[in-house]
């Protein structure tokens, strides 16, 4: 099992809690997604450890750091992780997101250049039709809820019985997770649809963008990065890749994660 240290910096008028691991190599910042925490990321870190120093940070509102005072946009998503970055001294890092920390590693790197030698994107919420803002926020209520009502073990085993192919190192991060995220996250945040297509230009750094195959995704996976879409963002971005991870859908590192760390470590040896 990996040691972790944790502390916490001021970055952008925030309290955030950091995570670090791994030996003293080129650092590598991991950015979760949506109601989870800095700690899911167990697999990935522990791959990546023996070469590079892994940080990993509770987003806003999530794990134990501090939640938005008042509206939060995607900007500040991206200037907490800036601020971050700065915070802890760190040079030109790598940078890897899924999902809302995909796209906040996107609109950080395009908001602040030179912010990153490279990035990786793991099936970040860029869609061609986005769902409306009024719909989001009713569904993550109830995800909410729905968490809640549940203890701990109950929500492992929940959770196990809707992704049985996820390893058992998963779990126990990924509900404390879920039993941590702020309401008042969910409440602030503003549910505009990612601006990718304004984003995505402005990446001037080289990009994994890391999707699951089409035409191979498990029911109920929910992968978000269609074929086309995918086809879009690389040529809007001038240095971008793309892996296509088959028998995965959203949480592409949890459902296939021996495929997902192959096409990093190979595109990290190229940055």
């Amino acid at each position: 099992m990996l040691a972790w240290k944790s502390g916490e910096v001021g970055a952008n008028g925030l309290r955030l809690r950091y995570y670090r691991t791994g030996v003293d190599g080129p650092p590598v910042v991991l950015a979760h997604g949506i109601t989870d925490s800095g700690l899911c990321w167990p697999r990935v870190a522990e791959a990546l450890a023996d070469g590079y120093r892994v940080i990993t940070c509770d987003a806003c509102g999530h794990g134990r750091s501090e939640s938005p005072h008042g509206p939060y946009t995607r900007a500040d998503q991206a200037d907490d992780l800036a601020g971050l970055v700065r915070a802890l001294g760190l040079v030109r890092p790598i940078l890897m997101g899924h999902s809302m920390g995909a796209d906040t590693t996107a609109t950080a790197v395009a908001r602040h250049p030179n912010l990153a030698s490279a990035i990786v994107l793991e099936d970040p919420p860029w869609r061609d039709e986005p769902p409306a803002a009024p719909q989001t926020l009713t569904s993550y209520r109830e995800r909410l809820e729905t968490y809640r009502s549940m203890t701990r073990d109950q929500l492992i085993a929940y959770g196990k019985e809707r992704n049985p192919n996820w390893h058992d190192a998963e779990w126990e991060p990924w509900a404390d997770a879920k039993l941590a995220v702020s309401s008042a996250m969910i409440e602030r945040l503003q549910w505009s649809p990612s601006p990718w297509r304004e984003t995505c230009p402005k990446i001037t750094c080289p990009t994994l963008l890391v999707i699951a195959e089409a035409g191979d995704r498990p029911d109920g996976l929910g992968a978000i990065v269609t074929e086309e879409v995918a086809a879009e963002a690389l040529a809007l971005m001038p240095r971008a890749q793309v892996a296509r991870i088959s028998g995965a859908g959203h949480n592409i590192r949890r459902e296939a994660f021996h495929d997902y760390i192959a096409a990093v470590r190979t595109f990290l040896r190229c940055v």
